[in-house]
């Protein structure tokens, strides 16, 4: 065992003992987090045009500061961009996460000297957590990559921008910089299928242990690898037994990565995004995701079958309950303030408080009344998958409203991997066998059915790569991009349906 790897468990034992003490006080952390944030924010625009000065509980700041999304924080948002100090926190932020937006174009989400390093914390513990856990810790020796956006950074007003992944590529500690790929030079790359090429080769010859992406990204990569070297990545990186992802749900592709792998590995999911890191899994045994609830930020959780109300009821940690899909409201340290980051989650334990993401408020399908969020989806065709010899490289779902005959349905639009055998015999039997685990799902759409306002689901099948060009043809083709799986409308599956 190297000298590294030992400190590395004796640093994990080091988190887990500070973790464990904030965990088992949930309620008291998060309050002490929501003080912080309200008492450092009071003299700020936003702090004095919301009566900071005079909140003293959730109450009052749930009377003073309505739910927002990003186009009703704008204005507030404007004005940092533009280089004014003290708006939403502060000062100055020290970068800008670009995002996509859906209505306004690129969207600024802020990052301050305060909330940066809870960023890279986060990461860090979610290896460390998994070393305490299992006692494993010879891949910190390796090579380890983290396919990611460019880290070329631009600047606005003084004010650094990028991709978040970007961002955080400019604080790789030290320790972790030589055993990191791929070089700078091709993780600058813009283009993504040049970049993966790129990394490609340079990985070939490497020892990879630890490899870490959105699943969907990392398949090209494995797949790519597998194409030049003739065998299974497995054999390629022979001391791989890591993948670390985010973003979406890795069940669709797990079957397709152990093919692709060879032998399974052992997986860390992470719930990163440019608001904030909010949950990793700290665990091999337990089902879902530590939320992190001494990181400043403060949550609070609204059911999602309430959001569309009038002033629907706030939740705080302590009042939560499993099972229940609720939206994700945040408050932090980089100045976003009831903020509605658009994802769904459930709760999977209370002692720890672990969740899953159920999905997106805004992907959904409700054409009918039947309010199918993107995990029924995901664990029907998973189901359907483990029933069959069938394996799905990627899949998006749409209402068809109005079919030429016949009522009207969900039309699944999937991918299937060819190239082992993983097409289904028989297409009608395959969409049977994910409508009947829909139908246990959700009681809503078992309803429509049964009361014949719609038949079950079809399949129409996307050709290879079908999905990558959508992607590349809307500019989102790689890094932190990912595609729904679920629309209320056709947009996405009428391009599929041209090509």
């Amino acid at each position: 065992m190297s000298v590294k790897s030992i400190a590395a468990k004796f640093f994990a034992a080091t988190i887990h003992k500070k973790t464990q003490k904030w965990a088992s006080n949930p309620v008291a952390t998060q309050q002490k987090v929501f003080n912080d944030l309200i008492r450092q924010a009071e003299t700020t625009q936003f702090g004095t045009d919301h009566y900071f000065a005079s909140i003293k509980t959730f109450a009052d700041f749930a009377q003073h500061v309505p739910i927002r999304d990003y186009e009703e924080l704008r204005p507030y948002v404007d004005r940092v961009v533009k280089g004014e100090e003290n708006i939403l926190w502060k000062g100055k932020p020290l970068y800008f996460a670009k995002t996509s937006g859906t209505t306004s174009g690129a969207k600024y989400i802020p990052l301050t000297a305060a909330s940066m390093p809870f960023h890279i914390q986060a990461a860090r513990n979610a290896i460390l957590s998994y070393i305490h856990e299992t006692g494993k810790a010879d891949f910190v020796d390796g090579k380890m990559i983290f396919l990611q956006g460019s880290p070329i950074l631009e600047e606005k007003n003084g004010i650094k921008l990028g991709r978040l992944s970007g961002i955080v590529a400019h604080f790789v500690p030290k320790y972790l910089q030589k055993n990191r790929m791929p070089s700078w030079e091709t993780n600058c790359i813009e283009d993504w299928e040049t970049k993966v090429y790129a990394i490609v080769e340079e990985t070939f010859h490497e020892d990879m242990s630890i490899i870490s992406g959105i699943p969907s990204w990392v398949q090209m990569y494995f797949e790519k690898l597998q194409q030049k070297a003739n065998k299974p990545v497995g054999e390629l990186f022979k001391n791989f037994n890591l993948f670390i992802y985010g973003g979406v749900n890795f069940e669709p592709y797990r079957a397709k990565f152990e093919n692709l792998i060879g032998r399974k590995v052992d997986s860390i999911e992470l719930f990163p995004a440019s608001e904030g890191f909010f949950a990793y899994q700290d665990s091999q045994k337990d089902k879902g995701m530590l939320l992190l609830l001494n990181s400043g930020i403060f949550y609070e959780f609204v059911k999602s079958d309430e959001f569309f109300t009038q002033n629907p009821k706030r939740y705080t940690i302590g009042e939560v309950e499993l099972g229940v899909n609720y939206v994700l409201i945040i408050s932090t340290n980089a100045g976003l303030w009831a903020y509605n980051i658009g994802d769904t989650i459930q709760f999977t334990s209370l002692q720890p408080y672990r969740v899953i993401v159920s999905g997106r408020i805004k992907h959904y399908i409700s054409a009918f009344g039947e309010h199918v969020i993107g995990k029924e989806v995901e664990c029907a065709l998973k189901e359907a998958m483990e029933n069959s010899s069938v394996r799905v490289n990627e899949f998006t779902v749409a209402p068809q409203i109005a079919p030429t005959t016949g009522l009207p349905y969900h039309e699944w639009f999937v991918e299937f991997d060819s190239e082992t055998s993983g097409e289904p015999n028989n297409l009608d039997e395959f969409a049977l066998l994910i409508d009947n685990a829909m139908r246990q799902q959700n009681v809503y759409y078992d309803d429509l059915i049964v009361g014949k306002v719609l038949q079950t689901l079809k399949i129409t099948k996307v050709a290879k790569n079908g999905f990558q060009e959508y992607m590349k043809s809307i500019g989102k083709l790689g890094g932190q991009n990912k595609l729904p799986r679920l629309s209320n409308d056709r947009k996405i599956v009428d391009f599929l349906k041209r090509e």
